[in-house]
């Protein structure tokens, strides 16, 4: 897919034609063929645009309106279904032309697998990293079932890569004991909670380049049941809103950020589809600079 490419089907509420002018540029990562549980999170890009129409182009919360901010929706990439590794070579190549071309990747997943060729060409960019993930699982598996490349990986994968004292996790409440007892030891865990133990922590990452991915199923299921590994015990969609917005008021640098594993076909309600576009559009308002 060309950097520049008009996407002419469905695209997200107030989105710009204009690939060149626009600041950041969202894009779709339609892959599931790795996850765990559940599939389905490949079509999740495409039904957040759908629903993004329900919206207002106006914050409240960041007094802040779309056409503020110009952004350029790329469409999904074209990624060759069932091939894991080649996908990830392809939303690699895809990001580095955005981040050469100075734009601010925003991704929309598919499973969590795909942020990792995203982290690693950030990385690339600002060696100085660091990495907010928010999650009901931590990821920290070296492999699943003998697969290395799966949705319960990329963040043990990408601590591996940028050092696990730059990676600071919230929400965490699944994951084997081994993958805790790493966490512990190498990383920056906050289990449970997210937004009291971010406030805390986002002085300490000040004028620092950040990477933010949101596994939409830090969410409690009752308020996002759309998705492919359901979590009990989860915190409100109020408290994910507020955390984008604590560190949109902060003095981070964020580089990129990603929203992934919705999967529309577990919530005939929408509700999932529609806070995942309302993160979109306050990622857009408040994290684009």
């Amino acid at each position: 897919m060309r950097l520049d490419q008009a996407y002419s089907g469905n695209i997200f509420i107030a989105a710009s034609e204009d690939y060149a002018s626009s600041r950041a540029v969202l894009y779709g990562m339609p892959m599931d063929y790795t996850v765990s549980f559940r599939p389905g999170s490949r079509f999740g890009p495409a039904r957040i645009r759908e629903v993004s129409i329900g919206l207002e182009e106006y914050s409240p919360y960041l007094d802040k309106s779309l056409d503020e901010v110009k952004y350029f929706d790329a469409g999904d990439l074209m990624l060759p279904f069932g091939n894991a590794g080649r996908s990830l070579d392809v939303i690699g190549e895809y990001v580095r032309g955005l981040l050469s071309d100075g734009k601010f990747p925003l991704g929309m997943g598919g499973e969590h697998l795909v942020s990792w060729p995203v982290i690693r060409e950030v990385y690339a960019k600002y060696p100085d990293l660091a990495l907010i993930h928010i999650d009901a699982h931590a990821d920290l598996r070296e492999q699943y079932e003998g697969e290395p490349l799966s949705h319960s990986t990329p963040i043990r994968k990408a601590a591996e890569l940028i050092g696990g004292k730059n990676v600071y996790q919230f929400g965490i409440r699944s994951g084997m004991r081994e993958e805790f007892e790493y966490a512990r030891k190498n990383l920056n865990l906050y289990p449970f909670e997210v937004l009291e133990p971010l406030k805390k922590v986002l002085p300490e990452l000040a004028g620092r380049p950040v990477y933010l991915t949101i596994d939409i199923d830090v969410l409690d299921p009752s308020a996002a049941p759309g998705t492919g590994t359901a979590e009990a015990g989860g915190i409100t969609s109020k408290e994910l809103l507020a955390a984008v917005h604590a560190i949109a008021g902060s003095e981070l640098n964020i580089v990129g950020a990603d929203v992934v594993e919705v999967a529309p076909v577990y919530d005939p309600s929408e509700q999932t589809q529609i806070v995942a576009a309302k993160l979109i559009r306050e990622i857009l308002l408040g994290l684009v600079k």
